[in-house]
Parts: C-alpha cells; sequence; structure tokens
C-alpha cells in the first residue's frame, strides 16, 4: 500500500509538470493577429503631464511638407504641425515665404532671412539632428539624402538653454519640437504661460533638444492620428495661410 501511494505521489506530479508547461508555453506564445487588434495599434504615444501634452511620433520617416497641409485622406500620416514661421499672408504659396532656407522633399529652398532663427532640424538618413548657429552645410546634406530640414528659434540645446529674442514674461500657446530621452516628439502648452516657465517644463521633462514650432491663432493647426481608427485634432484650421508643416509618417 505504502508503494502504491508513492507510485501515484510520482504520477501526480508528473502530470502537474507537463500541465505547467503548457501553461507557459500557452502564454509565451504571441496572440493570434485580428483585424481589429492591428486597426489600434498605436501609431502616436500620449506622454502627457498636467501641464503640457507630449506626443512620440512611431514614425519611419519626417518630411517638412510646403504649400499644402497634409490631408487627413493620407493615412500614412500620423502627425503634422507648423514648423518655420511665414512672412505674410499671401494668397499664393511661395517658398520665399518661409522663415529661412529650408529641405522639402530632398530639395533645398530659398526663404527670407530671419533673425530670430537663431538653429535648426535636420532629417535624413533615418536619423535627425538639432543644430545651433551654423547650419547651411548639414541642410545641404538633408538635400542630398532626400531629407527635411528647417530653421527656427532653439530653445535647449545639449541639456542647456538657448538665448532668445523672445522674452521669458511673454504669454501664449507654446510648441516645440523636442528629444526627450532619446526619442522625437512634439510638445506642447497645455493652455497660456509664460514662455520662461515654458522652457523650464521642458527642461523638467527631460528634454535635451527643443526647437520652437510656429504657434498662434490660425497658426497652430495641427492633428495626429493615436491609431489607425481615430484622428485628434490639436487645433482646427482657421485660415489657408499657413506654409509649411513638419510631418511624421507610419
Amino acid at each position: 500500500m505504502k508503494g502504491f501511494c508513492f507510485k501515484l505521489y510520482i504520477w501526480a506530479f508528473a502530470v502537474l509538470l507537463v500541465v505547467c508547461s503548457c501553461r507557459k508555453n500557452n502564454t509565451d506564445m504571441p496572440a493570434e493577429s485580428s483585424p481589429m487588434a492591428d486597426s489600434l495599434q498605436c501609431l502616436v504615444e500620449d506622454a502627457s503631464t498636467d501641464s503640457l501634452i507630449i506626443l512620440y511620433p512611431k514614425f519611419s520617416k519626417i518630411d517638412l511638407t510646403c504649400g499644402h497641409s497634409p490631408s487627413k485622406s493620407d493615412s500614412t500620416v500620423i502627425l503634422f504641425a507648423e514648423a518655420a514661421y511665414t512672412g505674410q499672408c499671401l494668397k499664393e504659396f511661395n517658398h520665399f515665404n518661409i522663415a529661412g532656407d529650408h529641405v522639402s522633399a530632398g530639395k533645398r529652398y530659398h526663404g527670407y532671412k530671419c533673425k530670430r532663427n537663431t538653429g535648426a532640424f535636420v532629417y535624413y538618413k533615418r536619423k535627425w539632428k538639432f543644430l545651433h548657429s551654423s547650419y547651411s552645410a548639414e541642410l545641404d546634406s538633408a538635400a542630398s539624402n532626400g531629407g527635411a530640414g528647417f530653421a527656427q528659434e532653439l530653445l535647449i540645446h545639449n541639456g542647456k538653454q538657448i538665448p532668445t529674442t523672445r522674452k521669458d514674461n511673454n504669454e501664449n500657446q507654446f510648441r516645440a519640437l523636442c528629444e526627450i530621452k532619446g526619442r522625437l516628439c512634439v510638445v506642447e502648452s497645455k493652455g497660456y504661460i509664460q514662455f520662461g516657465f515654458f522652457r523650464h517644463l521642458l527642461e523638467t521633462a527631460e528634454a535635451t533638444e527643443a526647437i520652437y514650432l510656429d504657434m498662434g491663432a490660425g497658426w497652430n493647426y495641427a492633428w495626429y492620428r493615436p491609431n489607425e481608427n481615430e484622428i485628434v485634432d490639436l487645433h482646427p484650421q482657421t485660415h489657408p495661410y499657413c506654409t509649411n508643416w513638419i510631418t511624421f509618417y507610419k
């Protein structure tokens, strides 16, 4: 009887091991894909705080769209926002009406001279750079490599604030293209705040690079696509005078 109980114990233990192994293998197996799961794949990660809207696009390409804003019918666009300043409210688009030289679809264009432009952002060969002061050569590199680039007010570079012509007590709703912990993101203040406080919030969010993106009523038109089934408007389009947009593609 004693030997029988011992054999029964060994048999039960073996069965338990098999069951546990099957459960573990089932857990490790990837979930079966479905159209609904694919459609809800995250395209733009929202990491907002109490004071900031922080959007991380999961992109494969960046370009500077000029002349006509990206269409919501283009499912490859996941996020865009006005980039460089626009000089005048013109009925017809002209590259020279964009503040500073810029690169769109791998071609360099001349823009008007703008003293507020203290830096630039370029993207080519699937890499990006935030540049201070001298950046003409990098715009050429972006153009020759089929990339994109634009000039703007640099706010933070290599983890340090860069002097700007805008006063710290200037109040507005601000937006910037940033690098945080090695990731590229678009950051916008939640409502009107002072410019100095906006930069402080960027530093608190651990932004090591930040370049301004044009804002203000009518110039803040932007939307993003959290997933395939949804579009979120950050600000509506209220006039046709915007000229250029940094555009992220899935």
